[in-house]
């Protein structure tokens, strides 16, 4: 092992133990003991990803036992407040659903007693607040002015409107130095995210709004599963210069396109003359389209690879955040009255990921449409 790669290892595992030694003391908040108080937020969580876990997420769970069978290092962030979180990451425990730090997933809790976000070149780290024994917990979050309840106390940490997604949703980087995901930039923070994922919806924070705010941020964190938020982040744009079809494409996202390394999205392009399609961008699979295609794909020492936990290269066709990006297609000469349909879909599990996991959830498998396009030839 390099010094280099020496240093990160113990660097990794100094702030794993801090982590886990700063909620030694904690006392835990269950995921349903915060409706209580918080109903409208906690039935917006529930619709959320954020809640889904190692159990009822099917994708990441067979991912995650490809990778390994016994270690389920994917914990630090898919499973933050386990009871046993090191066990978890060594591979002396498995994945519990009878316990409740493992079932709440990425519980209320844990979003809520984050005190510092730590950058790290293999992943970010959040640090815990440290919680006094034999007190009630504090929680963080953005408000000014919070209030407290019988159940914990309540700070507000400039952290919650700056960083706190980079803790998670910023980048991953695997053992072998390759990035497998990135979201963020570096210097990015997390005001775009909450912008675009966390929108402010009507009603307090609060089932009884004390101080009659009357507005909160959306615990729904909205994304690619939502079929009229997914068609907000990118535009597309038909032109035709005799026989070349251009279509433009921005991403209005402060993501790339591509965050996700089992995701793809591609375009679908039509030329439709009197019902009938005359010319479409692939004939078989969206793969031919390789400018109209985008997704990771990974090497092993020179030898493709599907699961990026092992891979020593990267290599991606993606469109950056804020980006656009022109494509360029020879057609038939078009007539009027043709038809131009650009779609753009994404598939949650592309085909690579398919044939080497078995998987029963066929909206993962099924394409899914983002946004459609249409030209109508005068």
């Amino acid at each position: 092992m390099s010094k280099l790669a020496c240093g990160e290892y113990v660097m990794r595992w100094f702030w794993i133990i801090f982590l886990l030694l700063s909620v030694s003391y904690a006392k835990y908040l269950d995921n349903h003991s915060c409706k209580e108080c918080h109903e409208k937020i906690y039935e917006e969580y529930q619709s959320s990803y954020h809640s889904k876990t190692y159990f009822s997420d099917e994708l990441h769970r067979k991912i995650a036992n490809k990778v390994d069978k016994k270690r389920y290092e994917c914990a630090v962030c898919h499973m933050p407040m386990a009871d046993n979180l090191q066990d978890l990451v060594d591979g002396k425990a498995r994945p519990n659903p009878n316990n409740i730090t493992h079932s709440d997933g990425v519980s209320c809790f844990f979003c809520h007693t984050i005190a510092y976000v730590k950058k790290a070149h293999r992943y970010n780290l959040n640090l815990k607040a440290r919680q006094a024994k034999g007190y009630k917990p504090s929680l963080y979050g953005g408000l000014n002015n919070p209030d407290d309840s019988d159940k914990h106390s309540s700070l507000s940490n400039p952290i919650y409107n700056k960083v706190v997604c980079s803790g998670c949703h910023s980048h991953k980087l695997n053992d072998y130095n390759t990035t497998i995901f990135r979201a963020m930039d570096k210097n990015q923070d997390s005001k775009e995210c909450i912008k675009c994922h966390m929108p402010q919806v009507n009603g307090g924070a609060e089932k009884m709004d004390k101080r009659a705010r009357g507005v909160h941020l959306s615990h729904k964190f909205l994304g690619i599963h939502d079929k009229e938020f997914r068609a907000k982040g990118v535009d597309i744009n038909i032109s035709i210069d005799k026989d070349t079809l251009d279509i433009t494409l921005y991403n209005k996202m402060a993501h790339p396109l591509i965050v996700q390394p089992a995701r793809a999205k591609y375009l679908q392009i039509s030329i439709i003359r009197d019902s009938k399609v005359v010319w479409q961008n692939y004939k078989i699979s969206p793969k031919e389209d390789k400018q109209g295609y985008f997704a990771y794909s990974f090497k092993q020492d020179g030898h493709s690879i599907i699961i990026p936990a092992t891979a020593t290269q990267k290599f991606e066709h993606n469109l950056n955040a804020k980006e656009i990006k022109t494509l360029h297609y020879k057609v038939p000469q078009l007539q009027k009255n043709d038809k131009v349909e650009v779609s753009l879909y994404v598939v949650l599990a592309k085909d690579e990921c398919s044939r080497v996991i078995n998987l029963k959830d066929q909206i993962l498998t099924k394409p899914q449409l983002i946004k459609k396009t249409v030209l109508q030839i005068q």
